[in-house]
């Protein structure tokens, strides 16, 4: 079973029609004992670091994600990734701190936000070349468990993945049939 973190701020009818897509059977909670029944959590998410950030603390869901970490696989999407780290400047909060890093603001020359279609870079052979569907003006910044990037005037983590937490920042659930293979990938063990 996959749990989808109900937080009131993710993208969560895309991500459930993606799960029905793929055949998963799933869950939308923001119930700790419900959560930790699931083999997988995803962490949704589109918005403001800071109000994210605030809505998951007050509803207890932070505790229970940091408590789960070590046992489930944990997939961040989006806002869900940034929330991942340690902190970001949109809103000066800490996040979770189950990965290593800092979001902030992005610096390229190109418009903010970054939108639209744009190809993974990647020695992994399942992410490699890849186009998928960017929509976010923060980025991950000194964080050293990145496997993929993409180039936006600089070059910018797309996903992350430290043993079983994983971080997507373009939405698969939007990204056609290249984004439900690579959310199969990380919901089967990741990359």
């Amino acid at each position: 079973m996959i749990g989808i973190v109900d937080y009131s701020l993710g993208n969560i009818q895309n991500v459930k029609n993606a799960l029905d897509k793929l055949g998963y059977p799933y869950l939308l909670s923001s119930e700790q004992s419900e959560l930790e029944s699931c083999d997988t959590v995803i962490l949704p998410g589109v918005g403001h670091f800071g109000n994210a950030m605030q809505s998951i603390e007050s509803l207890g869901i932070k505790d229970t994600l940091l408590e789960i970490a070590g046992s489930k696989r944990i997939i961040g999407i989006c806002l869900g990734m940034q929330l991942l780290f340690e902190s970001s400047s949109e809103g000066n909060r800490e996040g979770l701190g189950l990965l290593k890093g800092h979001v902030r603001r992005m610096d390229t020359p190109f418009t903010i936000p970054h939108l639209g279609w744009n190809t993974l870079n990647s020695e992994c052979g399942s992410l490699d070349g890849r186009d998928v569907y960017f929509i976010h003006s923060y980025m991950v910044t000194g964080g050293a468990d990145t496997i993929a990037t993409t180039g936006y005037g600089i070059e910018v983590p797309a996903v992350v993945q430290k043993g079983s937490i994983i971080g997507i920042q373009f939405h698969p659930e939007k990204s056609g049939d290249a984004g439900l293979e690579i959310l199969k990938t990380a919901i089967e063990g990741g990359f």
